[in-house]
């Protein structure tokens, strides 16, 4: 005999069950699926970077929705014991950073908010498969499988404290340097100057 539960199951609810402990087999979920309740938006905008090789920077009077301008790469760097410690930006034309080699990391708009960090790994996060100015694509996209498999391994590899339900930590993605200086550059050359009379 199997234990099938349902009736406005949520993530809370089996969160809950889980950490309860349980002998239930299956769970039917269905209003919590298909109406996205948590977000009934997809709250994503885009926001241009580049065009034409000039790098662009969207100003706001809110920090928070200040773009960072121009093509970056971006890398994963990992700490001693094998957790991923902070994600950072760099100019695309930048060097990687380096297993041992010390990197300033730095918050894009706080200037007081920097760290350096001795990576003991660095992964490169995003691939390029269209370059935009080719109809053909540099080499074939990773199957579905692939790409959740991959998923699954980045989710495993998180601190505990970044994962947890209630609270987590906030997970820090920087800029180096060099980019910090470059987007303070092109926000002034950007930003109108009040004239006081």
């Amino acid at each position: 005999m199997s234990i099938t539960a349902s009736n406005d199951l949520n993530e809370e609810t089996l969160d809950a069950l889980n950490k309860q402990g349980h002998e239930v087999d299956a769970f039917g979920i269905g209003t919590y699926l298909v109406t996205c309740y948590a977000q009934a938006a997809l709250g994503c905008v885009f926001k241009l970077v580049e065009i034409n090789k000039q790098p662009r920077i969207k100003l706001s009077e809110d920090v928070s929705k200040v773009s960072i301008p121009c093509k970056k790469r971006s890398y994963r760097l990992y700490g001693k014991e094998g957790y991923p410690l902070v994600d950072i930006m760099t100019g695309e034309n930048e060097p990687p950073p380096k297993v041992g080699e010390r990197i300033l990391c730095r918050h894009p708009f706080n200037e007081s908010k920097r760290a350096y960090v001795v990576p003991q790994k660095v992964e490169e996060l995003l691939k390029c498969y269209w370059p935009g100015s080719s109809d053909k694509r540099r080499e074939d996209l990773p199957t579905l499988k692939d790409t959740r498999e991959r998923c699954i391994k980045q989710l495993e590899q998180m601190r505990p404290d970044h994962m947890r339900r209630l609270n987590p930590t906030p997970y820090k993605v920087s800029v180096s340097a060099k980019l910090y200086d470059f987007i303070h550059f092109l926000w002034l050359n950007e930003a109108p100057v009040g004239e006081l009379q």
